[in-house]
């Protein structure tokens, strides 16, 4: 790590291992032995405000003046009604807080509660700030399937940093024998790469060229995300044979960086729906740093300067610098025939 972000690095890596190790306690603890009554979501929940509580405080004991852009706000668990919840989750926190990292003593309530409640921070196009995911990918987490662990660090409305923790993808897809949990991180004009969730064995990463016959799209599991339908019929413009490969998370953006798939397509389902910046700005530095380009339909980079959203939704296209071209063309004309129809 040798570049102007190389301490952010160092910290992002540690803040989403250790949140990574935070969620996936919570699954064996909470999920894998069904303590909680069938359908009982509450999981997600405290490893969402844990989580988010661990990277905000690491965060802020090495930048205390960066501001952060995150999903969760603590305002429900101050009340007397979240007490149960509030307890669990600063026992989690503060687990993942005190072991390796010795940052000192156990937090107090108050002290995680106001590092959840940094995440408040607008967003804007200038200076910097760190956006946090802690669970993206809320039903695959609870299925025991694919969810995100997500950081990234914006610097006037440009993503500089991402690290992505995915505790459940296999470190090598065709050699399960490896395990699973990694840690994918990117920094602009230094490349991406992949680790093992402890942040050891650097592997570079960068998208290989596809045809055709190699190429299928990764897409979100829930049709309600992303259009499914529409993303068939650009399959059938493109002449992809291979079914798509459908998980949720940022986890699509890691498996386009290291080869698998081709191209990642989400476009939006409905009116009214705005992309949390979250939720792209990790991946689109590792897709761009591993060699590829991330857009909207109308071929136009993401703007992280918006706000908290992405503004309009014009959805987002991710692939590999030669088949992005192809796979923006075949959107714009599915786009076109779906006008005509209207």
């Amino acid at each position: 790590m040798s570049h102007a972000y190389a301490t952010e690095e160092q910290v992002a890596v540690a803040a989403v291992r250790r949140a990574c190790h935070l969620t996936s306690s919570v699954f064996n603890r909470l999920v894998k032995n069904e303590t909680l009554t069938k359908g009982d979501k509450s999981p997600v929940t405290v490893g969402d405000y844990a989580a988010q509580a661990v990277i905000s405080s690491i965060l802020h004991h090495a930048f205390p003046g960066d501001p952060i852009v995150g999903e969760e706000d603590a305002s429900d668990l101050h009340a007397e009604e979240g007490r149960l919840m509030r307890d669990r989750i600063i026992e989690l926190a503060n687990e993942a807080l005190t072991a390796e990292l010795g940052l000192g003593d156990s937090a107090t309530a108050e002290e995680l509660l106001d590092a959840i409640d940094r995440g408040n921070h607008p967003g804007g196009r200038d200076g910097r700030m760190w956006t946090i995911d802690p669970i993206d990918g809320t039903k695959g987490f609870l299925r025991g399937e694919q969810y995100a662990v997500c950081l990234s660090l914006i610097v006037d409305a440009k993503v500089q940093l991402g690290v992505i923790g995915c505790p459940n993808l296999p470190v090598d897809p065709v050699a399960p024998e490896r395990g699973i949990g990694c840690i994918f991180t990117a920094v602009r004009g230094h490349g991406a790469q992949q680790l093992t969730l402890n942040g050891s064995n650097p592997t570079p990463l960068v998208i290989p060229q596809t045809t055709p016959e190699t190429l299928n799209f990764l897409e979100s599991v829930e049709a309600a995300h992303s259009s499914h339908s529409f993303n068939d019929r650009v399959s059938s413009l493109l002449n992809i044979t291979r079914p798509p490969t459908r998980m949720d998370s940022q986890a699509k953006y890691c498996c386009l960086a290291r080869g698998e798939g081709g191209a990642y397509l989400r476009m939006p389902t409905g009116v009214g729906y705005r992309e949390k910046i979250w939720d792209h700005a990790p991946g689109q530095v590792l897709v761009e740093e591993a060699g590829g380009v991330v857009t909207d339909s109308r071929g136009e980079p993401l703007d992280f300067g918006l706000g908290r959203t992405l503004g309009e939704n014009f959805g987002v296209i991710a692939a590999g610098k030669e088949a992005h071209s192809r796979v923006l063309a075949a959107v714009q004309e599915a786009l076109n025939e779906t006008k005509a129809k209207v």
